[in-house]
């Protein structure tokens, strides 16, 4: 266990850290703790996910992964990577229906802060649980589904509500995918390019008219983008993101077909996607505000840039989690990649907050923000009352959680 997060900009303030090796043994951990948190891979940026009190890493966990053909649905430990349930599915012919860009992330803190990938038909990846396992505050074992009428306050939790040990997500069959990145895309034409294909990412450093590059993930029978595509050229090697790194650590391009596990991500698991040197923000606005929101930054778009090193456009579907940013509307998620410099970067994220204000936007939980979230959730107020229900001393408590979520 590492003693800060993956950017090294959270270091943790635990008292102590443990890594249980069985479910017994967790049990016993937050029954006896006065303060807990669990950790996953530590890809968050803010403090939300540290405590006070004991540091819980699930990666000691037997790494279980058990698939429900007739159900349609595997059943996973909480702490496994993403990449690696999907390495697992893919062998036995299934796969998930989406996934991040970061393969590397892990299926309980994801699914905790909605975490999501990119598609105007996929929902984010808290929107595939069927069911989850947690411990819960007096270190009793309980196991919810959707036929709870809790469940969708319980899902996108915030590690507030207890330990989560499983989760059983919905998988489909299995399924190839190409990928192709295009050049200069005219802004005029964002909704167009995000609407083209399975899942599509837009990048722009907000030094241009026109927007950097397109992430184009297509189903493999499909055909290629036309030569003109959207007036765009299509890029003749690799691309990276961000511009000036090596693409070797990027999925595959250039059509080349794959897995869906293999091309839906940006990079690819058996490498470290960047140095970590980075501080990250995301807000989700209603998709349909999309070309407004975006011109209300354009005045500050030299400040932007002073301090980015990339910003990625996605969208995301409807689905009807409490305290998912996707919450009954469709949204385009405005996500910020900044260079690793706090005091030069709070005041562009708050002029950044401000200019959305007026399309209400939801941040992602596990990335910078300084917005009260309480106006953008309509479900706050119920989330709230699941807080006191599950943990009415607080031991899942922190000192962030506390600015969003208020104690009575």
């Amino acid at each position: 266990m590492t003693d800060t997060n993956w950017a090294g900009n959270v270091r943790w303030s635990a008292r102590t850290r443990h890594r249980p090796t069985s479910l017994d043994e967790l049990r016993r951990l937050v029954a006896g703790a006065d303060r807990v948190r669990a950790v996953g891979t530590g890809h968050s940026f803010n403090r939300l996910g540290d405590t006070a009190g004991a540091q819980i890493a699930l990666a000691g966990l037997p790494p279980t992964v058990a698939l429900d053909p007739d159900r349609g649905t595997v059943t996973v430990a909480a702490g496994l990577r993403y990449g690696d349930l999907a390495t697992t599915l893919q062998d036995r012919g299934y796969a998930l229906a989406n996934l991040a860009s970061l393969p590397h992330i892990s299926v309980a803190g994801s699914v905790a802060t909605a975490t999501h990938g990119s598609g105007v038909g996929n929902r984010n990846l808290a929107a595939a649980v069927a069911a989850l396992e947690l411990v819960t505050a007096d270190g009793d074992l309980l196991t919810v589904d959707r036929a709870d009428p809790r469940f969708a306050g319980l899902v996108v939790n915030l590690g507030a509500l207890g330990v989560v040990t499983r989760l059983t997500l919905d998988v489909v069959e299995t399924f190839e995918v190409r990928q192709y990145v295009r050049l200069g895309l005219p802004r005029e034409a964002l909704a167009e390019a995000l609407g083209a294909a399975y899942s599509v990412s837009v990048f722009t450093g907000w030094r241009s008219e026109r927007l950097d590059q397109v992430w184009i993930k297509q189903d493999a029978d499909q055909p290629p983008p036309a030569a003109d595509w959207l007036d765009t050229v299509p890029a003749e090697t690799p691309q990276h993101p961000v511009p000036g790194m090596s693409p070797e650590h990027c999925t595959a391009q250039l059509g080349e077909p794959g897995p869906w596990h293999e091309r839906l991500p940006h990079f690819r698991l058996g490498f470290t996607p960047s140095s970590g040197d980075e501080l990250q923000s995301e807000w989700h606005v209603p998709r349909a505000d999309a070309a407004a929101a975006l011109a209300a930054l354009d005045p500050v778009a030299e400040r932007i840039a002073a301090v980015l090193q990339i910003c990625e456009l996605r969208t995301v579907a409807a689905d009807e989690l409490w305290l998912s940013p996707n919450f009954r509307r469709d949204t385009l998620a405005v996500h910020f990649t900044w260079i690793g410099d706090p005091v030069a970067v709070a005041p562009v994220l708050a002029e950044v907050e401000r200019r959305l204000a007026p399309f209400a936007p939801r941040p992602h939980w596990g990335k910078l923000f300084d917005r009260d979230p309480a106006a953008a959730y309509p479900r706050h107020a119920d989330f709230a009352a699941l807080l006191r229900e599950f943990d009415p001393a607080g031991k899942f408590r922190t000192e962030e959680l506390d600015r969003y979520f208020p104690r009575d």
